[in-house]
């Protein structure tokens, strides 16, 4: 049994970290405000990550597991109040993100190139790359994951959940173009796989891109949404010079993350029409719980009578 910290802890891949090795029999502690519901099985620490005072000090960790640090303050103050000199923790896993690849890099980008904005994610990006370079000045030997579109249960994003609204509603799916455009995804599961294997292994590498090795166009990974739900998709192919983000769940921005390096930590992933279906049933207990977007009222109002 391991001891562990989790970030947050209260919604969708800190909330899914957090209960999933609390379900392996790992001692999970969570550290938040307490201002939503906490993940099951696990202790709560009620701090602000920026006003932790003394409270970690008192107490040692295998592992941390920082899904909630979006820029290097937020690295900085916790690692400030953990105590760093002290070292109470073995282990230091951050959830960054794909992001951190400048646009310009021919895809799939790998680990080994060198990181920076990207016009796409904007401030997100550069703020996650600060985050990464903070955690590496301090903890040279931490571990970074670097996924790419993550899903599955708990989801909170209107992503996935918006194409099950279509569905479940019948409606004609308004296509980016041809929607040829590829997408790369990743389950929130095989992200607690490969931090366990990191726990397990203690690999010598310390970054790692994650994520399924094969993408996925727009237009079948929509079919893929609507099968989930029972349904087969129309389509109505949107070709006018619109933001595709008024009516549509991605940016039209199309790249890959190269995870040959992640096969030293888990050897397979889970298909995508699994996790999707696996998506759908969730939302369809949890609908209260995702942020939704105005994309259906644009379409009805703008799009469906051009």
């Amino acid at each position: 049994m391991r001891k562990l910290l989790v970030t947050g802890g209260t919604v969708f891949v800190s909330r899914f970290i957090a209960e999933y090795f609390a379900q392996k029999g790992d001692e999970v502690s969570v550290l938040n405000r307490n201002q939503h519901p906490q993940p099951s099985q696990t202790t709560l620490i009620e701090a602000d990550r920026h006003h932790v005072g003394d409270i970690l000090k008192q107490q040692s960790f295998d592992a941390v597991l920082d899904v909630t640090a979006y820029t290097g303050k937020d690295v900085n103050d916790l690692l400030d109040g953990m105590g760093t000199l002290n070292r109470q923790f073995q282990d230091y896993v951050l959830i960054s993100s794909g992001a951190v690849y400048p646009e310009t890099l021919p895809p799939p980008f790998l680990e080994t190139q060198q990181t920076g904005e990207n016009k796409y994610w904007g401030v997100y990006g550069v703020n996650k790359i600060q985050a990464e370079t903070a955690l590496l000045n301090k903890v040279p030997d931490a571990y970074i994951l670097r996924p790419p579109y993550l899903y599955g249960p708990m989801n909170n994003i209107y992503r996935e959940a918006f194409v099950f609204d279509c569905a479940d509603g019948g409606r004609t799916f308004y296509l980016p173009g041809s929607g040829r455009m590829k997408l790369q995804f990743f389950h929130v599961r095989d992200l607690c796989r490969c931090i366990e294997a990191i726990l397990e292994l203690h690999p010598s590498e310390r970054i790692y891109n994650v994520g399924n090795e094969e993408c996925v166009s727009v237009r079948e990974w929509v079919k893929l949404c609507y099968r989930a739900a029972g349904r087969t998709v129309e389509f109505a192919q949107v070709h006018q010079d619109i933001n595709q983000r008024e009516y549509f769940c991605f940016h039209d921005y199309e790249y890959q993350l190269d995870v040959t390096r992640q096969r030293t930590l888990i050897s397979d992933t889970i298909p995508l029409e699994e996790g999707l279906l696996e998506s759908y049933l969730w939302y369809q207990e949890h609908k209260e719980e995702v942020n939704r977007k105005g994309y259906m009222a644009y379409i009805d109002e703008r799009l469906c009578c051009t």
